[in-house]
């Protein structure tokens, strides 16, 4: 850009950017644009368009100053160019300072269950990945059901990940475990290094670019997003994020094992599969399936065939 300084050039930029990307991003209803936290124009001219296209405040702020890194990085403002480079986002260099223990980069189909018989029944219906998703506020039961889920999927070869009760996980040697983000943020010092420490993966479930961001701090083993569609299974607090941002999200995201997760059905997994995800977390579409055996089988079978077609 030539003179970008002033507010009409700036216009015009984000004017620009909302033309290239609106297909993309279709289907959100434009937030408010938040204060400006810099004077530079691609930044400014970034965090309108963003907040036009429905991104949230505190991840339009973190696109737009990806933008200005972008933009300073190449030497020229791009409204074609959406962000996608680690670097621009200050994500961590490779290799990761902070990592912890990797799992493998496509944990396939992804089956998030309510307790140890669902587990165990998953694990030996072939299900490669399996997690623990115990509701409880009683920590003997806890610790009975996370043992009993690490029992069920022995001699199976399914990787079992425990939702939220971390320190049950640890004790009951399981494979790894799951956080959202308020739990990931509920750790101190402290025990992010003795989770680190015990060999466990951990994976984060992340709602947009600025939890993204949070997540790779930490170095985590996978990060899931979403939710990608519509889901009944609580309230939301964001909006589903759709397979446009998805995609761009798996581009930012390349470095890591993605998992896509949030009302995702069989009718979903080839728009899901396109953006290049190697794992897709389902919940109803197996528990409340009336053969989840057979299900399971069809649901590996159509991730196998998206992915060879």
């Amino acid at each position: 850009m030539h003179n970008a300084h002033n507010a009409h050039d700036g216009d015009a930029m984000a004017e620009a950017i909302v033309a290239h990307h609106a297909a993309t991003f279709s289907g959100f209803a434009a937030e408010p644009t938040p204060a400006p936290t810099s004077q530079e124009p691609a930044y400014r001219a970034a965090l309108k368009a963003c907040s036009a296209l429905g991104f949230i405040a505190h991840d339009a702020e973190c696109v737009a100053r990806a933008w200005q890194a972008q933009t300073q990085r190449t030497g020229a403002f791009d409204a074609a160019q959406w962000p996608d480079e680690p670097d621009d986002f200050g994500l961590q260099p490779l290799p990761r300072a902070q990592a912890f223990a990797p799992c493998p980069n496509r944990l396939g189909l992804y089956a998030v269950l309510p307790d140890a018989p669902w587990v165990g029944r998953m694990a030996r219906a072939g299900v490669p990945t399996v997690q623990l998703r115990f509701k409880s506020t009683n920590a003997q039961a806890i610790a009975r059901e996370v043992r009993a889920a690490v029992e069920a999927v022995q001699g199976t070869g399914a990787l079992l990940f425990i939702n939220d009760h971390w320190q049950a996980a640890i004790d009951a040697g399981a494979y790894g475990i799951h956080l959202g983000q308020e739990d990931l943020d509920a750790l101190d010092a402290t025990q992010l290094q003795s989770l680190r420490a015990s060999g466990l993966r951990l994976g984060v479930s992340t709602h947009g670019y600025a939890e993204m961001v949070r997540a790779d701090a930490v170095g985590p083993s996978y990060i899931a997003m979403g939710a990608v569609f519509p889901t009944t299974l609580k309230k939301m607090a964001t909006a589903p994020q759709g397979v446009g941002r998805l995609g761009m999200y798996a581009r930012l995201l390349r470095h890591y094992p993605q998992v896509a997760i949030g009302g995702i059905g069989a009718e979903q997994f080839a728009q899901v599969l396109t953006t290049g995800l190697g794992s897709i977390a389902v919940v109803r579409a197996l528990v409340n399936a009336p053969d989840p055996e057979s299900t399971a089988a069809q649901l590996m079978r159509d991730m196998a065939d998206i992915k060879a077609g």
